[in-house]
């Protein structure tokens, strides 16, 4: 089988995940390579995520790297044991592929937590609010583009509606509330939006206004992903040419103070409840 040209976000957080391990025991990738009698240029392709590897093989490496972490051994053999194709995969080739990686690690999180300072959650949009995101990209997207983009959007915010959810957490800066995305008719529209996705349970919506001041993580976009493992999170972070994924330990933790300090900056639920239905008022 030849390797893959487009890993997904997930084969290529298992394949940095047994690198992450192999290093930490101190082996080369030739010397995993002949724990499992085969060549180097296969553990390469395996932590880059181009190749897949079974179940069985993700524990003989584990073990031999003497891992004792038996709860990440066993998620990242059930990363090996998943080859589903997500309804994200309906849009490979059709949009660019950090779209796709995004909806796939939001899918399978455990736990979001979204901070934002000019802009709505994709996953708590409406479509108008959306489609008037993309009608101003720069350079200019056609049409079918933007109808694209935001059938996808559309798409990912299901992921709220399923059974088990994950918890989701959204850090809204009173910026993004008070940004007439599509006029006052849609802007209106999104706050009810949201004031209606803040009533479900998993669900946490909080505001950081304006008189917080300076805060963590200003002018940036956060999406983190809690996986089932604290070693399988993963950040994800906007730039005007696509998405940045970053899942180094040390990184990781830095990200968590940031979105900590946020949240330390922000009204609690009720407050930002009324905040939000304050701004609708004055639309």
């Amino acid at each position: 089988m030849p390797p893959r040209s487009n890993p997904t976000i997930r084969q290529r957080r298992l394949g940095a995940a047994l690198r992450q391990l192999r290093e930490q025991a101190g082996l080369s990738a030739t010397e995993a390579a002949a724990l499992l009698g085969v060549d180097r240029t296969r553990i390469s392709n395996t932590e880059a995520g181009r190749f897949g590897i079974s179940p069985a093989r993700v524990r003989t490496l584990a073990c031999n790297y003497k891992c004792p972490d038996t709860a990440l051994i066993d998620a990242l053999a059930d990363l090996a044991q998943d080859h589903s194709k997500g309804w994200w995969e309906e849009y490979r080739g059709e949009l660019p592929a950090f779209f796709l990686d995004i909806a796939e690690l939001e899918w399978h999180a455990v736990r979001l937590r979204n901070a934002l300072t000019s802009h709505i959650p994709g996953l708590l949009q409406t479509e108008a609010h959306a489609r008037a995101v993309f009608d101003i990209v720069i350079p200019e997207l056609p049409p079918d583009e933007i109808d694209l983009r935001v059938a996808h959007r559309a798409k990912r915010s299901t992921l709220l509606d399923r059974e088990n959810p994950p918890a989701y957490e959204a850090l809204i800066h009173e910026a993004a509330l008070r940004m007439r995305f599509g006029g006052r008719d849609t802007a209106l529209d999104q706050l009810k939006h949201l004031l209606e996705m803040g009533e479900r349970e998993h669900i946490t919506l909080r505001v950081v206004p304006f008189s917080a001041g300076g805060f963590p993580g200003a002018g940036q976009t956060v999406l983190y992903a809690q996986g089932t493992v604290p070693q399988l999170d993963t950040v994800q972070l906007d730039t005007s040419y696509g998405s940045i994924f970053i899942d180094a330990q040390m990184q990781l933790a830095n990200y968590r103070q940031l979105l900590d300090g946020m949240e330390k900056a922000s009204l609690d639920e009720k407050a930002s409840r009324d905040f939000i239905h304050n701004i609708a008022r004055t639309l």
